[in-house]
């Protein structure tokens, strides 16, 4: 498991039994609000929480009952493979059921559960329950080589057919299983050339490779170098424990390919972590040292990740842009040294609610160490914000906020910038790539910001969230213009106006006042007034998907400044917009010149 488990308690009842098991397991214990009094943090709605928390790959432990969980997540459910693990345990914690996740940790973590409880793990999964083992969940430090037949190759066992396990003394957690010649299961680092539905090879990750290369390698030649290297040593793809390198090349791509295509973890070391591994260098360079700061790249990096309990296996060998070695440990590697290339994720967290963020949005934020962002945003995370470093920044500190999240992911660190609506629409993924875009001479980041990996994920941006409320006023052409004269020079702002105002867009203003700014939202409203008619239909949309929604329709003509704030987004229609009548109340549309296909005066061949 990635991450944490978050165990959740819905009842006073039992907050005994989420506290005593947090303890242990070093979990955070989130209460529901009016019911839970002692907890870490707290939520409103058992439902919306828990398919938040699992929407984000969180692991969820839940003190309540069963029902609760599966009605929670069932709209989500769609991979096992990728599903977190979702337990519940009865209020007294004498039964721990896994749900989900049985093979992604959830009945390995049900019995460590029922273990520190002294209660019963009811697990059901086949394997587990008649085996002892589930053999596509191997314990930390294996791989499985060859999954795609695994599922076969347990049907063989539960059938009658036993194992025969050759290799490796240290897997001992396959010495439960029924011996026979029904199944083929060799522990082994060296390639196996009968891989089947009767042969499956577990491989401990004792391999650690090391890697350099100049400065925009072919992806092809280094992946070519590895993999000669690797046949040359016998060894499997599943030996691989880490791709090491030098922090200045975090940002290769040939390298991050290469991570990429083994599936291993790439890690980082400083040019002065690696020269204290000099004495242990096979082909040592003062030309290296004298160009990065450290006597070897490759088999310094293989070495750094390996430590004392292993060697150097296979000694650096070199293509025209690259270098390669190999490190060998004497057993399975659990841990990883180094650091992870930094990755700052730039995300739109929607108007607020929950349900309008999206589940990668929320993956995102589960799985970074920090929150960057103005304190409110960061607020409406809830409890997803819960135990992480927080960083808030107020507003008009944009550009101290984009820096601060740069250069802190520069550090190695997993950041997410947390940003309404959607990162990418008048918020802060614009700054963050002109800050990468600047040398550090330039007023831009340091090296090392500019060196990290950059994820931008969507929101709901306060456009769509005002045009779904509204009806479909975004049915045909539309613009957005931002009446903030803060970084934009009201000129420019006031020949957009005219010109989207003459092409008859339907026109969305964002920041149409300020406490300072309150004039422009009145000289926008009559150029647009030159342009289309007096009962043009306007929607004003505030506080979007919070407690406070307020949501009304204007004319055209009747538009008042003292009815808009910042929160408000105006949704001005064109000539053609207009507003029906439903028993709800009113929604605005746009058209699109459907009527002509529906009146019958559409052409044939004419639609396009």
């Amino acid at each position: 498991m990635a991450l944490t488990p978050v165990v959740i308690a819905i009842n006073s009842s039992g907050i005994a039994t989420a506290k005593k098991l947090a303890s242990v397991i070093g979990a955070k214990v989130h209460g529901r609000e009016g019911r839970v009094l002692d907890a870490d943090s707290f939520f409103e709605n058992t439902l919306d929480h828990a398919r938040d928390l699992f929407a984000a790959g969180t692991p969820i432990i839940g003190v309540c009952a069963s029902g609760i969980l599966i009605r929670a997540v069932a709209p989500l459910l769609n991979n096992k493979f990728v599903e977190p693990p979702v337990i519940s345990i009865s209020d007294d914690g004498a039964v721990v059921v896994p749900l989900l996740g049985g093979h992604r940790g959830a009945n390995r973590l049900a019995r460590d559960i029922a273990k520190a409880l002294s209660s019963i793990a009811a697990v059901t999964t086949a394997g587990d329950v008649s085996l002892g083992v589930s053999l596509d969940e191997p314990p930390l430090g294996w791989t499985l080589e060859n999954p795609q037949h695994v599922k076969m190759a347990m049907s063989k066992l539960l059938s009658g057919c036993g194992a025969l396990v050759l290799g490796d003394e240290s897997a001992k957690w396959l010495n439960g299983l029924p011996q026979g010649n029904g199944l083929k299961i060799t522990c082994s680092i060296f390639a196996q050339d009968d891989l089947g539905p009767t042969h499956l090879q577990f491989s401990p990750q004792r391999v650690t490779i090391g890697v350099g290369c100049s400065r925009g390698c072919p992806s092809n030649e280094l992946a070519e170098l590895v993999r000669s290297v690797l046949n040359d040593a016998g060894a499997c793809d599943a030996s691989v424990h880490s791709v090491n390198t030098i922090d200045l090349k975090a940002d290769e791509p040939a390298i991050i390919d290469l991570a990429k295509d083994l599936n291993a973890p790439l890690r980082l070391f400083m040019a002065d972590e690696l020269e204290r591994e000099k004495p242990r260098l096979a082909t040592p360079s003062d030309i290296v040292f004298a160009e990065v700061g450290c006597h070897g790249v490759s088999e310094a990096a293989a070495l750094a990740q390996i430590g004392h309990a292993g060697e150097l296996w296979f000694k650096k060998r070199k293509s025209l842009n690259a270098t390669v070695a190999l490190g060998l440990c004497k057993n399975p590697l659990i841990e990883l040294r180094g650091s992870a290339r930094g990755r700052l994720s730039v995300v739109g967290i929607g108007p607020g609610q929950c349900a309008w963020r999206t589940p990668e949005v929320s993956r995102l934020i589960a799985d970074a160490e920090e929150l960057i962002g103005y304190g409110l945003y960061i607020d409406l995370l809830g409890s997803l914000a819960a135990g992480k470093i927080q960083s808030n920044f107020p507003l008009g500190g944009e550009e101290a906020r984009c820096r601060h999240a740069l250069e802190q992911a520069g550090k190695g660190k997993n950041v997410a910038l947390v940003c309404s609506g959607d990162a990418g629409i008048y918020a802060m993924a614009a700054l963050v790539f002109e800050l990468l875009d600047r040398s550090p001479e330039q007023s831009g980041v340091s090296d090392s910001a500019r060196r990290v990996e950059v994820i931008c994920s969507p929101g709901v941006s306060a456009l769509q969230a005002a045009a779904a409320r509204g009806g479909a006023p975004l049915g045909h052409d539309f613009c957005t213009i931002s009446l903030s004269d803060l970084l934009t020079p009201r000129h420019d702002i006031l020949q957009r106006l005219n010109s989207a105002a003459e092409g008859d867009f339907v026109i969305a203003l964002y920041n149409p006042v300020s406490k300072t700014r309150r004039t422009l939202f009145t000289e926008a409203r009559n150029i647009l007034l030159k342009y289309r008619p007096q009962d043009t239909p306007v929607m004003l949309a505030s506080s979007l998907g919070r407690p406070e929604e307020c949501v009304r329709f204007r004319k055209l003509k009747d538009l008042q400044v003292d009815e808009v704030d910042m929160l408000t987004v105006v949704l001005i229609g064109s000539s053609n917009s207009r507003l029906v009548q439903l028993g709800q109340g009113p929604r605005m549309f746009t058209p699109r010149g459907y009527a002509r296909k529906i009146d019958g005066d559409l052409a044939i061949g004419e639609e396009k």
